[in-house]
C-alpha cells in the first residue's frame, strides 16, 4: 500500500511525560487512521539496528541510548499521501523552527527530544513498520 501508509513512534521522553494521548489526538485530527499501535521498549541493540543508517554520525550513540531509555509507542498510520502529510504534521526536527499546529511545536522539548519519529519515504515507512509489526498485527 505504498503512498498511503507511514510509520511513527512516540519517543521515550514524550511517553514518560504522558504526551501519547495528545499526540494521538493530533494524528487522528490530521486525518490519519491508526492501522497498528503498540507500546514496547527497545534495547540499545534494537535501537542501534533501527537507526543503523546513522551509525557513522556523531550523535548515533546518544540517539540509541535515548531511544532505549524507556517505552515507545509505535504506530502505522494510513492516509492518502501519508509520508508527506505526516512529515508536515510533525513539523521541523527543531521545535523552535516548527510551525504552529505541528506535533513537535506542541510536544517537543528540543531538537534531540523532538517527541516523535516519522518515516521520510514510502520505502522507509515499510522497512520501519516491518521492524515493529508482523503481518498479523496490521489491519
Amino acid at each position: 500500500m505504498a503512498n498511503n501508509r507511514t510509520y511513527t513512534m512516540v519517543k521515550p521522553h514524550a511517553v514518560a511525560d504522558n504526551q501519547v494521548g495528545g499526540i494521538v489526538k493530533m494524528i487522528e485530527e490530521g486525518g490519519f487512521r491508526i492501522v497498528a499501535m503498540k507500546k514496547t521498549q527497545l534495547t540499545a541493540a534494537q535501537a542501534g539496528k533501527f537507526y543503523e543508517v546513522h551509525a557513522g554520525r556523531p550523535f548515533y550513540g546518544e540517539l540509541c541510548e535515548m531511544m532505549s531509555a524507556g517505552p515507545i509507542v509505535a504506530m502505522i498510520l494510513e492516509k492518502d499521501n501519508a509520508v508527506a502529510d505526516f512529515r508536515t504534521l510533525i513539523g521541523s526536527t527543531d521545535p523552535a523552527e516548527a510551525a504552529d499546529g505541528t506535533i513537535r511545536k506542541a510536544f517537543a522539548k528540543s531538537k534531540g527530544e523532538n517527541a516523535v519519529h516519522g518515516s521520510d519515504s514510502d520505502e522507509n515507512a515499510e522497512i520501519e513498520s516491518s521492524f515493529f509489526f508482523s503481518g498479523l498485527e496490521r489491519y
